[in-house]
This record gives C-alpha cells, structure tokens and sequence, in this order.
C-alpha cells in the first residue's frame, strides 16, 4: 500500500464487500423463487434465462463489490494490476461455466421438443459445452495477457497426432452426430439392429448408444456399430404396428363360418387388451393349403411393438376357446393305413383327425 490507510478507508472497503455478499445472496434467493416460477410455465426459454442469471449474476454483483473495495484501498500498482486481472478471471470463469450450462439447457431442449421425446441427445449438449468452454478458456488467457496465437498453432499441429491415435473414438463421435443428424434413430425410438438386438434408445452420447430392452437390461452399443448396420426402426413412420397372428383350421370346417368366428374374437380383442388399436378392424386372409389344415393369417393392430405380445396372448386364448364352444377343428397332423388286401400294396391317406385311425385289415 501507498502509506498508511484511514480507518475510513478500511471501513468503506469493508462497506462494499458487506453489501456485495448480502446483495449476492438476496438476488440469488429472488432468482430461486423466480426459477421455481418459471418451471411452471410451458415455456422453457424462461427456466433457461433465470438459471442463468441465478448462477451468473451473484457472482458478477459480488465480484464488482469487491472491484469497488479493491478501488477504495490505496494499493500500489503492481498489487492493483494482479488484483484486477484475478478478478476479470474470476467473471470469465463464471460467465463461462453459465454460459456452458445454458448452451447445453437450450440444445437439450430443442432436441427434445423437435424429437417428441422424453430422452436427450447428451452428444450435443456435451459438444455444446466444450465448445463454450473452450471459448471462454481462450478469453480468460487473453485477460490473463497470455497470447492465444501460439497456442492455437501448437494446438493445430498436435491436434492431427490426437486424431491419428483416438480414431476410434473420434469415429464414435462423428457416427453419433451422423445418427442424430440423420433424424432416423431418434431417443424414444424401438430399434431392432441386424445382429437382433433391440429395445427403446435411451440416448447417444459420444461414443455410446444407450438402448433399454424389454426385460430392462442395458445395452451399451458403440455408435460407429450402431451407423454401420442394418437398422429396423418400429417408430416410423408411427408407433402403430401390425400384428399378425398364424392359424391354422381342419378341411372339415366351413371356411366362411371360421372366418367369421376369427373376426369376431378379433373385434373383441381389439376392444377390451390395452394397447389394442379400437377403430382396427381384424381380417383373415387364408394363404395355404397344408398337410392336414387349411393355414390362414389374422391380422391385428398395436398402438406399440411393446403391446404385441399381450394382444398376441390374449387373441390366441380367445380363439381357442370359441372354436371348441363352436366345433371348430384345427387339427393336428395324422394320417389313415387303409389295408386293402394281401396282394395289393397299402395305401396311406392323411387326414383331418386329432388322433391316428387304423381299420382293422380285411381277412380272406
């Protein structure tokens, strides 16, 4: 210091950091109240901007009170000099660290709202915010009075040895992008890969697709596999899928009373299983003649892949059940030995029967 300070000196200075912390905490308690407020809207711009300023601006106030405390003492000029760029650091750090948790609040967002989903695209909020993290690294070595120029050649030049030995994860990186870029798998969506696996995608971060199964394992699949396959996506165009259920009836029935029978369990099952699709109206369309049966398929509607098998369980369970109160037969495969005689070769026929039938041989 340049000589020796007033007591009312020290006493102003002490006045400015008083009322920097106390008016720090009463804004940042005002913005707590206001963001509780926000998050109640439909509009998520408002939780982005108070969120902000909750973390920026209690810093900055209590930060440009200590400046006017800093101000109000005679320092000398090396010690004033270190001080002002300790606290220019200080708001860039802050400004920074806001500026990071907002950019990525606003990409989560927008990829959330654009993708009609509950799940989060992570690969762009983590981009978003090192690319603000490093912008604000940048300044806050420029107002440290480090030069940047230098720093940014070397960085240029070692950056293509960090590509050359992280190709694999710089190829996860880019395929994740590629994969979100593309709009074809999406978070939320049912995917089915080549190599069989399949399950909901919970999220693609940089170097992973995270996909939910049905039993509710996690799969952990590298996003390079993930763009190099064969993808079956059971959200697109829509969630609504057809379910197709195989039967099979005996060549004694009569065809136009089974489909009718078949069509009327349909409606049923469509009207009373969750997750059935109402306006769906069923149909039977037969396709082949078998061995012993007459095959035909049924064609159901599921408002997701996740309620096919209950529809599938509960329209198997019906139908079998209404054919035997009607006397319907979808029998088994059998067949008939008809003996003819000794010297004549026996012939075997198949038949529509539940059970084998074996006529006793003629005797001469």
């Amino acid at each position: 210091m340049t000589g020796s300070v007033s007591s009312h000196t020290w006493i102003v200075a002490a006045v400015y950091l008083a009322a920097g912390v106390i008016v720090a905490l009463s804004l940042r308690g005002l913005l707590t109240r206001l963001q509780r407020k926000a998050e109640r809207t439909r509009w998520r711009g408002g939780d982005i901007v108070v969120a902000f300023l909750r973390l920026v601006a209690p810093w900055c106030l209590g930060v440009g009170c200590a400046w006017a405390a800093v101000l109000a003492l005679p320092l000398r000029s090396t010690y004033r000099y270190d001080l002002d760029h300790a606290l220019l650091a200080v708001i860039v750090v802050v400004v920074s660290l806001g500026s990071a948790k907002v950019a990525g609040a606003a990409v989560r967002a927008g990829a959330t709202s654009h993708a009609g989903t509950s799940g989060s695209a992570t690969i762009f909020v983590s981009i978003t915010r090192v690319i603000v993290w490093t912008i604000g690294g940048l300044v806050l070595l420029d107002s440290l009075g480090v030069a940047i120029t230098p720093l940014l050649t070397a960085l240029g030049v070692g950056g293509l040895a960090v590509a050359l030995a992280l190709q694999d994860t710089l190829s996860n990186l880019f395929a994740g992008v590629h994969i979100l870029a593309s709009r074809k798998v999406q978070p939320g969506d049912f995917i089915q890969l080549d190599n069989g696996m399949q399950g909901y995608v919970e999220d693609t971060n940089w170097r992973n697709t995270i996909i939910r199964q049905l039993p509710n394992n996690i799969l952990v699949v590298p996003n390079a596999t993930v763009a190099s396959s064969i993808v079956t996506n059971y959200h697109l165009p829509e969630h609504e899928i057809s379910v197709t259920v195989p039967c099979s009836v005996s060549y004694d029935s009569d065809l136009d009373h089974v489909e009718r029978v078949t069509v009327e369990v349909g409606e049923e099952v469509m009207q009373e299983v969750n997750g059935a699709i109402p306006e769906h109206g069923p149909t039977v369309r037969y396709n082949a003649f078998g061995g012993s049966s007459i095959s035909f398929n049924v064609g159901l509607r599921a408002a997701d892949i996740s309620a096919q098998a209950l529809i599938t369980h509960e329209f198997i369970k019906r139908l079998h059940a209404r054919y035997q109160k009607e006397g319907i037969s979808n029998s088994s495969p059998a067949e008939t030995i008809v003996y003819t005689g000794s010297e004549e070769p026996a012939t075997v026929r198949p038949v529509a029967e539940h059970a084998t039938a074996r006529p006793v041989p003629e005797r001469w």
